[in-house]
């Protein structure tokens, strides 16, 4: 699997943007063989190549990009179907996902901000997450290749666009809602939806253009057909951010400008003769007006994006050239980056804000000139109008306003004044001195760009590029066994600018101090390697002027020019100095080798070199006296050189400003004849397409050497070579010692295998001789087994037959003794029933003899009543007038006595016959369950019923006499008392004699019926006994 990676001028690692925005760290991010004009550099961010990292790499062509609704995040997808994330603001790119098949169109401002739409070659449309890198849904249904999204301002709703169809999409279920379908014929051109509106404009390959409602889908409008003049084919469209100006345009170099609140044709503008087709329009968002955006980039055939204004018809600024034409281009939201797919693939990202002043400038003023027309323009007044191509400037206006715009060029006659101190890009020397002077140091957002400014850096790509093709020198091959620096960028950044600066000059190949030197420039211009190596070199040309005439040594008459001027602002400390024997190699070589670098840090470093930089070569002679007089008191206390030594390579609580300060002073105030000013040159910069000679160095010495390090290398590379040579036969030989080895180890192995594959055959021989031995014998077992079963078949037979007959006879003795226990059961039944019943008899006895006496007591004290009523009557008479009613009272009273007592007699015999009635209908529930249990025995139920009948005859005599009494007593109307007690009385022992000749007859019957049920029994087990004798002599 190829790994993939992206690389910048910047940086080859995942970083690849500098964080702080300006023109310095702008060109910071172009790419090292960049040939386009220098305005233009200033303007890239950064250009990403997609290259694999094969043995042969090649480089994946970008195909789409898209920015999301904040403008500094955008995708990208290639042609292998892999999309990045860029984010700008965060300086990271992330490989969000992998489809394996080419995106045809991309769309990243949907409502769910980490979601993002891609059309594949399939005419598919899927949706991802670039967060949980997820596929969040697969839309279809296109049947050709969809080149557009459009994606509504609310973030629900897409339109894709294919040549054949448009379909509207529902960005929350994923589901189609409308489909528009077309004559083949007509094409589809484009279809999207207006900004911050709900209307969809489609665009037909006929130059028909309608409107239609999002919701409705109803058409809103059409415009009208553009003017028979105009043979333009409409092919490509652009609305500004407010949705009232369309711009159309096709194979030719005329723009159509529309007004779609008038929907009519307001503006024709004909671009530059050199364009001859339109392949891209997009407007250019500002800040400052409202969404009605004047500025519109257009795309022609030559790969060249043309920005004009459509008010004015200015050509503002263009970007791309023929050598790097553009593909297609994408504007951020808020207008502050362009990004654009170059024809070979790679991607650029622009900054509009470095581009041109002319974007998001303040409003202009109230005030405006009119101007008059040419007499040759006062008879055109048709709606076209030509794009007038120049140098991007304010439009200068009249001299009666005595008002001109400050341009910042140089006179071409070169008549300045104080020419020595104009630098580059229109920045004064003078007065960066000045600002220098007043705030200590230069700001840091700017300082970049005036250092380069202040070094008039050349920017050599070409020759720049020639010296970093040769590769790495042989001098700097083991940079990382001597300076072993964690970072391996950059240790890779250090050793190609070394390699770089040895290309260039020789003695910088033997420079010992030169990783030293360069380092601290190493590590600050990390992101831009051209910019560092011109650094260095100015550097080395001007500040390191004479180091190298005593070269190997260090520079002897360097170090005299500061042990004089030492000399003269602090004889003391110099006196220390020889006193210990410290010499100028050891108090001022190590901080000019370093430059500073071991003793200060990165912001007090910063901080000097922008006023070495912006001062005379001897600036940095005299920072080395400054360090010193301002360190003169500890200084003073040292007395042993190890001392010194940890001083100048160490850093100390020195203030850097009071440092440049005293740098300043012993400029002021060093003599002339001493002075390094007089002694170094001025300034001098780097030479403009080519760099330099620099042989400022004793040659025979530096030849010499190298002569001698070639001579080394030479013939090391023979002794290498040799052994090589010897090892290469060393190796041979013991090869072939090995294969001879291996071939008779392969031969015995083989002879080995051959007597074990025979005695694997033999054994195997054994084995199935063995095993016909062991199936035989096996056979035999299992057919004396098979006997044995079969013989034990037989038997387990035999066995379960007799076991079944016994099981029946046990069945049927069971079913004999359960039915001789339920006729068992049956009896003690009866027995209870009788004894029951007589228990009831017996109980209806006492009851019938209680309410006897109880009726007798009541007629005997009723008796007494009329008795005593009687007497107290006769006693109560004393004469004979009442004697007639108390003889009727007693007539009456005896009356009711009798009424009483037949009532009572009724009432006992009423209650006999219903205790009677009971035991009937007790006898009758008895006689229907004996009969339904009897069913099995007709002996025996008639023996029953017969015995139940006599007794039930025998029963009902007390109850027939109770009648006869009843009514002899009704006949005779009054009875004496004395004759009805001895009635009651004959009652009663005919009922007892009764009762005891039943209770002889229960007894006699029990004993008969226990006597028939033993017989009963024993003929029963003997038929029994016959049926289970029977099948066993059968069976035998």
């Amino acid at each position: 699997m190829q790994v993939k990676h992206f690389h910048t001028q910047a940086c080859p690692t995942e970083t690849f943007l500098s964080k702080s925005p300006g023109p310095c760290k702008e060109a910071q991010a172009r790419l090292l063989n960049d040939e386009r004009p220098r305005g233009q550099r200033h303007r890239i961010i950064v250009n990403i190549i997609h290259s694999s990292s094969d043995y042969l790499p090649k480089v994946l062509r970008f195909l789409n990009v898209a920015f999301d609704s904040s403008g500094d995040c955008l995708i990208a997808g290639d042609h292998q179907g892999n999309i990045y994330v860029f984010d700008l603001y965060g300086n990271r790119f992330n490989l969000v996902q992998r489809t394996a098949q080419a995106c045809t169109a991309l769309a990243f401002n949907l409502r769910r901000k980490s979601e993002f739409l891609v059309a594949l070659a399939d005419y598919s449309i899927k949706c991802f997450d670039s967060v949980t890198k997820e596929l969040v849904s697969w839309m279809r249904g296109h049947e050709s290749s969809v080149f557009s999204i459009s994606v509504h301002a609310s973030g629900r709703y897409a339109i894709t666009t294919s040549s054949d169809t448009a379909q509207l999409w529902d960005l929350d279920t994923f589901q189609r809602k409308r489909k528009l379908n077309i004559l083949q014929s007509v094409g589809i051109q484009k279809v999207f939806f207006l900004p911050l509106s709900n209307t969809i404009l489609s665009c037909f390959k006929d130059n028909s253009i309608f409107a239609w409602e999002c919701d409705t889908l109803s058409c809103k409008y059409q415009l009208p057909a553009p003017p028979e003049s105009s043979s333009v084919l409409y092919k490509v469209f652009a609305v500004t951010r407010d949705g009232r100006i369309l711009a159309a345009g096709g194979k030719s170099n005329h723009l159509h400008l529309w007004c779609l609140e008038a929907k009519q044709l307001f503006r024709i503008i004909q671009m530059p003769t050199k364009v001859r087709a339109i392949r891209h329009l997009e407007f250019l968002p500002d800040s400052f007006d409202a969404g009605s955006n004047q500025v519109l980039g257009v795309l022609s055939q030559d790969g060249i994006m043309r920005f004009v204004n459509i008010q004015t018809c200015k050509l503002l600024f263009e970007i791309g050239s023929l050598d790097e034409g553009i593909s297609s281009s994408v504007i951020s939201p808020h207008g502050r980056y362009i990004a654009s797919i170059m024809e070979n693939g790679s991607l650029n990202i622009y900054s509009v804000q470095a581009l041109t002043q002319e974007i998001n400038k303040p409003p202009p003023p109230l005030v405006k000139v009119i101007e008059d027309l040419p007499k040759s323009k006062l008879n055109s007044g048709g709606l076209k109008m030509k794009v007038t191509s120049g140098r991007v400037q304010r439009p200068a206006k009249s001299r009666e306003n005595k008002i001109q715009a400050r341009i910042l060029k140089q006179d071409l006659t070169g008549n300045f004044e104080n020419k020595e101190n104009e630098v580059s890009d229109g920045l004064n020397k003078k007065r960066l001195q000045i600002l220098l002077k007043g705030y200590g140091e230069y700001p840091t957002k700017y300082r970049m760009f005036i250092w380069r400014s202040l070094l008039q850096l050349p920017e050599n790509h070409t020759a720049f590029s020639s010296l970093v093709d040769k590769g790495v020198h042989v001098a700097f091959l083991n940079l990382q066994k001597k300076y072993p620096i964690k970072s391996r960028k950059l240790l890779r950044v250090l050793q190609r600018t070394l390699s770089a600066l040895a290309h260039w000059s020789a003695i910088f190949s033997d420079t010992p101090y030169l990783p030293l030197l360069a380092f601290p420039f190493v590590k600050l211009f990390q992101n831009n390697q051209l910019i560092c190596f011109e650094v260095v070199a100015t550097l080395i040309i001007n500040w390191c002027q004479h180091w190298f005439e005593y070269f190997p040594n260090p520079p002897i008459n360097i170090l005299s020019m500061i042990e004089n001027v030492l000399a003269f602002h602090d004889r003391e400390l110099l006196q220390h100095f020889i006193d210990h024997d410290i010499t100028s190699q050891l108090y001022a070589w190590p901080l000019l080798e370093t430059v500073f670098s071991e003793v200060l840090t990165r912001e007090e470093w910063l901080k000097l070199f922008d006023n070495i930089f912006s001062n005379h070569p001897s600036f940095l002679l005299m920072t080395v006296v400054a360090y010193n007089t301002c360190s003169r008191a500890p200084l003073l206390n040292c007395s042993l050189r190890d001392d010194f030594e940890y001083f100048f390579h160490h850093r100390n609580n020195l203030d850097i400003s009071v440092v440049i300060r005293e740098v300043y002073h012993l400029m002021d105030t060093t003599p002339t004849d001493i002075h390094p000013n007089g002694k170094l040159d001025a300034f001098v910069a780097l030479t403009k397409g080519q760099y330099p000679v620099f042989n400022q160095y004793p040659k025979f010495i530096v030849d010499y050497q190298t002569q001698e390090r070639e001579r080394i290398r030479n013939d090391e590379l023979d002794f290498l070579r040799e052994r090589q040579m010897v090892e290469d036969m060393q190796a041979e030989v013991d090869q072939q010692r090995v294969e001879d080895e291996a071939w008779y180890q392969k031969q015995e192995l083989l002879r080995k295998a051959e007597e074990t594959r025979r005695e694997m055959l033999l054994q195997e021989e054994e084995k199935m001789v063995q095993q016909r031995q062991r199936l035989a014998s096996v056979k035999r077992e299992l057919r004396a087994k098979e006997m044995h079963l079969q013989d034990a078949t037989r038997r387990r037979f035999l066995k379960l037959q007799q076991d079944q007959h016994e099981m029946e006879l046990r069945r049927l003795n069971d079913e004999i003794e359960r039915k001789v226990h339920m006729r068992d059961q049956e009896i003690a039944t009866t027995a209870k029933d009788l004894e029951m019943r007589h228990l009831e008899l017996e109980s209806q006895k006492r009851l019938y003899e209680k309410l006897i006496e109880e009726n007798l007591a009541e007629a005997e004290q009723a008796c007494l009543n009329a008795d005593w009523r009687i007497q107290a009557l006769h006693k109560q008479r004393c004469d004979d007038l009442q004697r007639n009613a108390c003889y009727q009272e007693v007539a009456k009273l005896l009356r009711e006595n009798r009424r009483k007592e037949t009532e009572v007699l009724n009432a006992m015999v009423g209650e006999g016959a219903k205790k009677w009635e009971e035991a009937k209908e007790k006898d009758f529930h008895l006689k229907s369950e004996k009969k339904a249990s009897a069913l099995s025995d007709a002996s025996r139920k008639w023996f029953l019923e017969k015995e139940l009948d006599d007794a039930l005859e025998h029963a009902e005599h007390p109850y027939n006499t109770v009648p006869r009494c009843q009514s002899g007593q009704a006949a005779s109307g009054y009875v004496p008392r004395t004759s009805q007690l001895k009635d009651s009385s004959e009652v009663d022992s005919s009922t007892h004699i009764s009762l005891n000749r039943r209770r002889v007859q229960w007894d006699t019957m029990e004993q008969d019926l226990m006597e028939r049920v033993r017989n009963l029994r024993q003929r029963l087990t003997a038929q029994a006994r016959n049926r289970c004798r029977t099948p066993h002599l059968l069976a035998t």
